[in-house]
């Protein structure tokens, strides 16, 4: 497990405005996944998109922080599967965050709409060596910074954010 302790390990970005193809950077640590804003700009619940993703993420930390149970936060919906990241409680205000897949399929739920999918995962696979861990709050702050970022406009340049 990588320990690290001045900064969240965990950044979520948009590589280009050009496609919703290969145009998401998820890093976890060292560790790089790139994959596609897609289902995300299909997705067409008002409000959907990256800043709602990133919402719903901060409304899953609020979960683990009340209730103390991990929870799963997805960034990349494929065809055939999804990633997610399950992010487990470590001792009240530690977290461990790891990257891993699970069969349930990208476009089975809508990215505006996680939490009933994140609940009935059961078959959460981790990738070797994405473990972190942080502190809450920190995550949270992030999380947080990333969102505001996003601002409130929806575009498609952002996946409908």
């Amino acid at each position: 497990m990588q320990h690290l302790t001045a900064h969240v390990p965990l950044h979520f970005s948009r590589t280009t405005d050009r496609s919703v193809h290969g145009d998401l950077l998820q890093r976890l640590g060292v560790w790089r996944h790139v994959c596609d804003s897609y289902y995300l700009a299909i997705d067409e619940t008002h409000g959907a998109g990256l800043g709602r993703l990133l919402d719903q993420w901060l409304e899953q930390l609020e979960r683990l922080r009340v209730l103390g149970r991990p929870v799963f936060l997805p960034f990349d919906f494929s065809d055939r599967c999804a990633a997610w990241l399950h992010v487990s409680n470590r001792d009240g205000s530690r977290v461990v965050e790891e990257a891993g897949w699970s069969m349930i399929e990208g476009w089975s739920f809508h990215p505006s709409d996680i939490a009933e999918t994140a609940s009935r995962i059961d078959d959460f696979a981790p990738i070797h060596n994405t473990d972190i861990e942080c502190d809450l709050d920190d995550l949270v702050a992030s999380v947080s910074r990333r969102r505001a970022e996003l601002g409130t406009a929806r575009s498609t340049a952002d996946g409908a954010a």
